[in-house]
């Protein structure tokens, strides 16, 4: 992108950045995920929140992915929040929905020490007591979707990183032969069902993941009902494991399934050109590796927006770690999870329009000053905007509004808000600020990307 510069007086205006687009695309690539996906005997899954499959958010999911993962309504605590009394409201709306798009559904999920109703943790239960509860659980959620579930994450987070059993209501009431008996009690609610050890960390080559192999493999020789391993994958930018592919394939080896169950990778905010492509570098790599391997059935992403992502709540500072921006705009990533399942993307041609931002000084005093910034779109779109400049004279804002603002030293950065991203073709929008200025208030060259 290239902006173009002109002068300002104080009260005057300045077409600040006047930018040819080299496009972010508007829509995601002609041929969709699932069917990407499919022809590589593959399925491209997303967690989802049940409330929100409507409108584009359910476009997306119904249309891009041929399995859905209940982000958190199939959890303990969410089914059962008070002992005998259950609420399966949003987990039977998710079935509905994959039904009605000829979608799988991945159970998450039934044995984990996290998210389970207070009256279960708060209790002093005996170890006959506990294993009844746990196997209660297991049956009454199996055997309600029985038929509807293609595989369940039955045992979630076992272990530690050093590849010691975690310390958990269920490891310390009841031993490591918990995660049998929940096999076991899974496959017999529901024997259609591929059943899962589901964990985080695990997919190189180390401790936890060699934790895991020896467990499967023991529970394997001991027949109880194992069918997959869960890598979920919640990444950090540009650190996928060199040995990814490897573990893959040792875990295949075994005799099971392979699922990437969770996949999300997370940057340091704001994003930047730089961190969006190696974004995309990192879910291409990730698909690629589960492609390569015949047994690695399923890659799905937590969260496809960035709007339904844990991460900026969970890691301060960091986020924009799923395939669509926050306005349901595909980035780089979709396009990386494409590449590797076989699309072709072609890179939308420069557009001939163009979107400017004008910045003014609507007001002044001799402290400081009220400006605003109006970006504008003839012949072009954005669905987001960022706008960025260098004050050369010491000016600091003070308060922002319809974006939002940082200040790092002189550098200025305003993104969009949560509704005012989209500038259609003739559109146009403004924010404005407060700042201070002393001595000399010099015009300031904006970049809009």
């Amino acid at each position: 992108m290239r902006s173009l510069r002109t002068g300002l007086s104080l009260t005057g205006l300045v077409t600040a950045a006047a930018l040819l687009l080299t496009a972010p695309a508007a829509h995601a690539a002609d041929t969709p995920l699932r069917d990407l996906a499919s022809a590589k005997g593959k399925v491209i899954g997303t967690a989802v929140t049940g409330s929100k499959l409507t409108g584009t958010y359910g476009d997306i999911a119904g249309a891009q992915f041929s399995s859905l993962t209940p982000g958190n309504a199939m959890k303990w605590g969410t089914v059962e929040p008070t002992q005998g009394s259950f609420n399966w409201t949003e987990a039977d709306q998710i079935v509905a929905f994959a039904k009605a798009h000829n979608q799988q559904v991945r159970g998450h999920t039934l044995v984990w020490h996290n998210q389970n109703p207070s009256w279960l943790t708060n209790g002093t239960w005996t170890s006959a007591q506990l294993g009844t509860l746990l196997q209660n659980h297991i049956t009454t959620e199996v055997t309600r979707y029985k038929g509807d579930i293609a595989a369940w994450d039955v045992v979630n987070e076992p272990f530690n990183e050093d590849g010691t059993y975690r310390s958990t209501l269920w490891y310390n009431g009841l031993g490591s032969g918990y995660i049998a008996n929940a096999l076991t009690w899974a496959h017999a609610a529901d024997p259609a069902a591929k059943l899962y050890i589901n964990d985080y960390n695990v997919e190189g080559v180390n401790a936890k993941s060699t934790a895991l192999y020896d467990l499967v493999r023991s529970l394997k020789a001991a027949g109880v009902p194992i069918d997959g391993v869960g890598l979920q994958a919640h990444l950090i930018l540009g650190q996928v494991p060199a040995t990814l592919q490897q573990n893959i394939q040792r875990f295949a080896d075994l005799g099971v399934d392979v699922a990437i169950t969770e996949l999300d990778v997370r940057m340091q905010l704001p994003a930047t050109d730089a961190s969006l492509a190696q974004q995309k570098a990192d879910f291409k790599s990730v698909t690629a590796a589960c492609a390569a391997v015949t047994r690695c059935v399923n890659v799905t992403v937590w969260g496809f927006t960035d709007s339904d992502s844990w991460v900026p709540g969970t890691f301060p500072g960091y986020g924009a770690a799923t395939p669509y921006d926050e306005n349901y705009a595909p980035k780089p990533a979709y396009y990386g999870i494409s590449e590797a399942l076989g699309g072709t993307t072609t890179t939308p041609p420069p557009s001939t329009g163009a979107c400017s931002a004008t910045y003014s000084v609507v007001n002044q005093w001799n402290s400081g000053f009220t400006g605003q910034v109006t970006i504008a779109c003839s012949g072009a779109s954005l669905s987001s905007w960022k706008a960025t400049w260098t004050y050369g004279a010491g000016q600091q804002i003070t308060q922002a509004w319809n974006a939002g603002c940082t200040q790092s030293g002189a550098a200025v950065t305003c993104t969009n808000a949560s509704y005012n991203g989209t500038v259609p073709d003739g559109g146009s929008v403004t924010f404005g600020f407060n700042a201070s200025w002393s001595g000399s208030n010099p015009v300031p060259t904006v970049t809009l990307g």
